[in-house]
């Protein structure tokens, strides 16, 4: 078997499209509502400061759903890649549907919802295995709170993914379309003449370099699984 460092260095940038048709409900469908709450009230230091008590509940609830859902034919197919490709998976998801489906080197960009961490200490934190309250406390006195970046915070893995986009080979984004910032400003940074595709069955303005495949994540796995394995499974045999 081909040893990683010998394989060409795939990098997949994921989103809400992919998480999507497991069940996770994405808050861009319905005019900036998550679970009908406004987006700032729920996912903003300033959300938090004004009621926490709302921001725990709304966290608890989508913590809790996570084991009402599976990871679906795109999870497994990312997984699938490494068999041909060293893959690191950038992702704006805070599921962990990346994690259940095998996938190795996953880099989460908006932090995870399986983890909590102290108001005081954003690098330091703890599994999220039941729900948060109000007075609920971190070893160093904060609050607890969901490990999750917040409209208006900073993006911390954000140089683990310039560094791992500066080295791609192949650039696959799916399930975004692009309008999330700083994580959209990734493509900026693949390496001139590699090739970018975007999988998303919305129309796109994207750059003429970029190949767009129209397709909902799932449905575009048929496509990729063809394109992306079927060619390099055969050259490996030769």
């Amino acid at each position: 078997m081909t040893e990683a460092k010998d394989k060409p260095k795939m990098v997949v940038l994921t989103g809400a499209g992919v998480s999507q048709e497991s069940g996770i409900s994405t808050f861009r469908d319905s005019d900036g509502l998550w679970e009908n709450h406004d987006i700032m009230e729920v996912a903003s230091p300033e959300g938090f400061r004004d009621n926490p008590e709302l921001v725990l509940k709304f966290y608890n609830a989508r913590r809790n759903q996570l084991s009402s859902v599976e990871p679906n034919q795109a999870h497994h197919f990312l997984k699938e890649l490494e068999q041909c490709y060293d893959v690191t998976i950038i992702t704006q998801n805070v599921d962990d549907l990346h994690e259940r489906a095998g996938s190795s080197n996953i880099i989460h960009l908006h932090g995870e919802l399986t983890k909590m961490r102290s108001v005081h200490d954003e690098e330091v934190t703890y599994p999220y295995d039941k729900d948060i309250a109000v007075g609920d406390l971190a070893p160093d006195g904060g609050q607890l709170r969901p490990h999750i970046v917040w409209f208006g915070e900073m993006v911390p893995a954000m140089d683990a993914a310039l560094e791992a986009t500066r080295q791609a080979d192949f650039f696959l984004v799916i399930g975004t379309s692009l309008q999330v910032y700083p994580a959209a400003g990734l493509v900026n940074y693949v390496p001139h003449g590699k090739p970018v595709v975007v999988v998303d069955p919305d129309d796109l303005s994207l750059p003429s370099s970029i190949h767009h495949i129209r397709m909902p994540a799932t449905a575009a796995c048929a496509v990729l699984r063809k394109s992306l394995l079927s060619g390099q499974q055969e050259s490996e045999e030769e």
